[in-house]
């Protein structure tokens, strides 16, 4: 695997990097490949590392000791997770588990604060993203308290398309009904019922084992 050539197109910040911060990351960052259903990084664990999704889909998710469980958010291919327990130098707040077999990128956690140190465009799009991610997270709870279920698989799916936190997807993006369900927190049945409705609607297009959007707009205001 080539990884410049992959951070290229699956790390936006990547290329707003000068030639030696670049070399630094790239001698910094180690690929692994992710079976469906492991734990890529532990809640509790101090975290050492920012985590991008190069290929796949993965879920922050909580639980308790009990054994519930409760999705936080998807991130597709092209998406970076984690940038705030680095720069708490905390322990992580949650899960991050592959839903399917995926490929992760670990940058370590020092040349990430590294970077923090040397580079304004890093700190810049840390920044948007940031700010991107709280919205996500203040929608996310009004969404699940007010919307009905169909709102909800709406929502849920255009957080996948969000240009800003995960650049490289397209308006397709594999996805199976039972990943939707997962990450919206409702039964494979009522999901698929949800998603039948949003195809009537002419919002998106349901093929096996993925999604097309065709109204991304449409999708957001759905239901409000």
């Amino acid at each position: 695997m080539n990884l410049s050539r992959v951070l290229e197109t699956h790390a936006a910040w990547f290329g707003l990097l000068d030639d030696a911060q670049q070399a630094r990351v790239l001698r910094d960052t180690t690929i692994a490949d992710i079976e469906a259903g492991t734990i890529i990084e532990h809640k509790g664990a101090i975290a050492s590392a920012w985590i991008g999704v190069l290929d796949g889909l993965v879920k922050v998710s909580v639980g308790n000791a009990d054994g519930k469980m409760a999705s936080l958010t998807g991130v597709p291919s092209g998406g970076w997770i984690g940038e705030g327990s680095l720069l708490k130098r905390e322990a992580r707040k949650y899960d991050i588990i592959a839903l399917r077999r995926s490929t992760i990128a670990r940058l370590r956690g020092d040349t990430f604060n590294w970077l923090l140190d040397g580079s304004i465009p890093f700190n810049r799009f840390l920044l948007h993203q940031l700010n991107e991610r709280v919205a996500q997270f203040i929608g996310k709870a009004e969404h699940d308290r007010l919307l009905a279920p169909d709102a909800r698989v709406a929502r849920c799916l255009a957080e996948l398309f969000n240009p800003l936190l995960y650049p490289g997807n397209s308006t397709r993006l594999e996805i199976t009904q039972e990943e939707i369900g997962y990450l919206a927190r409702m039964s494979r049945q009522r999901t698929n019922q949800a998603l039948r409705s949003l195809e009537a609607a002419g919002l998106l297009k349901v093929v096996y084992g993925a999604v097309e959007v065709l109204d991304l707009d449409g999708l957001k205001a759905f239901g409000t």
